[in-house]
This record gives structure tokens, sequence and C-alpha cells, in this order.
């Protein structure tokens, strides 16, 4: 038994029965993946805000015709959010979201809320437009079928909500060692 950790031994196997917290903060990554890591969190950070930003400033912007052009099993679903008054809800929540996951994982701080907002919206955009056989979402920026960008980017949100990486660069290291609290 070592400090802080249980262990037991089951069915031939030894199990450690240590919390997510002790198993994440007793992590020591090399240099090199910690660099990666944030790296990853610093880039797909900037994605978000960029896209949002860029939907902010453009008066003509809406996701009506995205939603509008939805296939799959939910684009009913879809099709309901493009009428008025909803899309300009729709819009306002996408640009909210989009800009607020954006600036979190940039700035290293509530990087897990974050990765969960920007895995859930980018589940909705997947949903809308699945890179399916016979769908149109499949050839729109290359070729895809199943996997597509936005799977690539859900991964790599999940890399960053498995490794917090702003407890080692971000603001939320800064509050830690000043005495604060967690935000992640």
């Amino acid at each position: 038994k070592s400090h802080g950790q249980m262990i037991s031994y089951r069915n031939g196997i030894w199990h450690s029965k240590t919390s997510e917290k002790e198993r994440t903060l007793s992590m020591k990554p090399t240099n090199w993946q910690l660099t990666s890591l944030v790296l990853l969190r610093l880039a797909i950070g900037w994605h978000f805000l960029y896209e949002g930003v860029i939907k902010l400033y453009n008066p003509y912007w809406s996701a009506k015709g995205y939603l509008l052009s939805a296939e799959g099993f939910l684009a009913p679903l879809f099709n309901r959010l493009a009428q008025d008054p909803m899309v300009g809800i729709i819009d306002t929540v996408n640009i909210s979201l989009t800009v607020a996951a954006g600036l979190a994982l940039m700035l290293g701080i509530f990087t897990r809320t974050a990765a969960i907002v920007g895995i859930l919206l980018l589940a909705m955009f997947y949903l809308a437009h699945p890179p399916l056989h016979g769908m149109t979402a499949s050839t729109m920026g290359g070729s895809y079928w199943i996997v597509n960008y936005n799977i690539l980017e859900i991964t790599g949100l999940l890399v960053i909500l498995a490794f917090p990486t702003s407890r080692w660069f971000g603001l939320e290291n800064l509050m830690q060692r000043r005495g604060g609290r967690s935000t992640s």
C-alpha cells in the first residue's frame, strides 16, 4: 500500500483504488507531452474563438441555412430549430458558447467545462450533417466517411478533458499558485 492509495487483490489481479483526482494530480508528463497537450488546447481554443468572433461580426451570418440543409434522422429537429423565432435564439447561443469555449480553452480556465461545451456543440454540428454515404456532408470540404473534422476535434477535446493542461499552463495554474482553488 502506497501513500493515499488503496490496493486490493481480486481474481488474481492487483487493483488500485485511487480517485480520479489523485491519479490526475500524480501524472508527471514529460515536457514534450505537456507542450503537445497545451498546444492542442490552444489550437482548438483558437479555432472556437475565431469561429465565434467571425459569426459575431458578420451581420449576415445565421445558422438557419445550416439547420435547413440538415440531413439524417435528426433533420426534422434541426429544420424546426431553423424557424423564427427559435433560429435567433440558436444563433445567439451558438455564438456565445463558441466564443466562451474558445476563450476558456485559450486562457486555461474552466477548461473541462469548455471541453464539454465544445464536444456538445461539435456533436450537434456532426449530427446535423453526418458524413455518411449518400449525404452531401460527406463531400463538404473534402471527402469524409463517418470521421470528419468535427469528430477529430471532439477527440482532441476528449484528450483535453482527460488531461487538465490548465493546471500546468493557464490562468488556472496562476490561481492555484496564489492559493485559489481549481476551476476546471
